[in-house]
């Protein structure tokens, strides 16, 4: 396919339209939910309703078909209302994103229609341990009067984040020695979603703990069997946005409060009587700072989102290579060295503008920082700067992952 072929995209206008009155919800319920540690479950519907879980799904199964710019723009977007909401979306996305690239055809017209009448997917994928081992097994079991039998699932996952929300879980287990993905609804007997994420930052994306405990499974809910070789793709550099587009938002949280803050303030430091801090130059100074730093890390999130939406426009046109994903994959990287600092920077700087009353509990300012900071730790940046100078130097990819096992870096084929 040519991509002057590619479907027609929505509208901007419409998409902000459909869904800015439901962030502007949600937002206003973010501080609450802090307080308060409460699950966004009513949010979440909100958002299944307005059909943000079928953003990316093609309009010919129901869905939006949003291109990858405008996916992460709403994304962080979202972010800004509340970044443990966007953040618990991240497994749903991925498992998407991975349907449209590399799978076939009855993979599309199974989930697709699904996710367009509102299911949400969560994963459940990490363990405790050596990254190198799995022990959530996948068993067969007996048949049973002449029939055969299924599978048994059974183990214990770890920052499972979005689980708690989803109607489907995908997990990974091994079967023998071999790794295998499952999907199934995530009501089914013997399946645990618990809330006991015990993080300071991201308290509401449940991502807790998952424990299946004899999960009976179908042969058709055996979604993968890896045999070692992972196809190439931009998946990582995807899942990577993700995480910093919740950081971009957490950023533009800051600013917004930081704004509201000063408005409202009729008192400035060291200042006797009443006053107005709002026409004070330093504290414009430092507003003046937030934006620029959130500013710049919504326009590396916008830049990264747009060169995966050209390794996609390849796929489609089937020029795509290795070459090209291990670029984006490090273009991501890149992204995720400097917009940590940006961010961080902008959500401790918001306390230069309210004195010791920013610093109040009741207004938990401080969870932008904590919600950054937490994001951030995923997928440590220190790993990733390291693999970036290994790319630059020697032609060496980063190294392959999938379901919490990591494979071994290759160097790059010539191009």
């Amino acid at each position: 396919m040519h991509p002057r072929d590619l479907p027609a995209l929505p509208d901007d206008a419409e998409l902000a339209a459909r869904f800015h009155p439901v962030f502007a919800r949600i937002a206003a319920g973010a501080l609450d939910r802090e307080r308060e540690r409460r699950l966004p479950l009513p949010e979440v519907v909100w958002l299944k309703e307005a059909g943000f879980g079928a953003l990316r799904v093609p309009r010919e199964y129901g869905g939006i078909g949003a291109s990858l710019p405008q996916f992460f723009r709403l994304l962080r977007e979202l972010a800004a209302a509340d970044s443990n909401i966007s953040h618990l979306l991240r497994g749903h996305f991925s498992f998407l994103e991975s349907r449209l690239n590399h799978e076939d055809e009855a993979s599309r017209a199974f989930w697709f229609p699904k996710v367009a009448d509102g299911a949400l997917i969560g994963y459940a994928m990490a363990e405790q341990g050596a990254s190198t081992t799995i022990g959530t097994t996948l068993t067969r079991e007996a048949e049973d009067e002449g029939e055969r039998g299924g599978w048994r699932l059974d183990g214990k996952k770890f920052y499972s984040t979005g689980a708690i929300y989803a109607d489907w879980i995908v997990a990974t287990a091994l079967d023998g020695e071999q790794l295998v993905s499952v999907a199934f609804p995530s009501t089914l007997a013997g399946v645990t979603r618990l809330d006991d994420w015990d993080g300071f930052g991201q308290r509401m994306t449940g991502s807790g703990t998952t424990v299946f405990e004899a999960v009976h499974l179908r042969d058709d809910q055996i979604v993968r069997r890896f045999d070692g070789q992972l196809q190439p793709s931009y998946q990582r550099a995807f899942l990577q946005l993700v995480l910093l587009a919740s950081m971009a938002g957490a950023g533009r949280a800051a600013l917004n409060d930081a704004i509201a803050f000063v408005q409202r303030k009729t008192r400035a430091f060291d200042t006797p009587g009443e006053s107005a801090p709002r026409h004070d130059p330093l504290v414009q100074r430092v507003i003046g700072r937030i934006a620029s730093l959130a500013y710049a890390a919504e326009s590396l999130v916008d830049g990264v989102a747009r060169a995966l939406e050209g390794a996609r426009t390849r796929i489609v046109a089937g020029s795509a290579d290795d070459t090209l994903f291990a670029q984006t994959e490090i273009e991501a990287f890149q992204a995720q060295q400097v917009i940590i600092d940006l961010v961080l920077q902008a959500s401790t700087l918001l306390f230069e503008v309210g004195g010791a009353s920013a610093t109040s509990e009741a207004r938990r300012l401080d969870r932008h920082w904590r919600n950054a900071r937490t994001a951030a730790s995923h997928n440590p940046a220190i790993f990733r700067e390291r693999a970036i100078g290994d790319w630059y130097l020697n032609d060496v990819r980063p190294p392959a992952q999938v379901g919490g096992v990591v494979a071994p870096a290759q160097p790059q084929a010539p191009v």
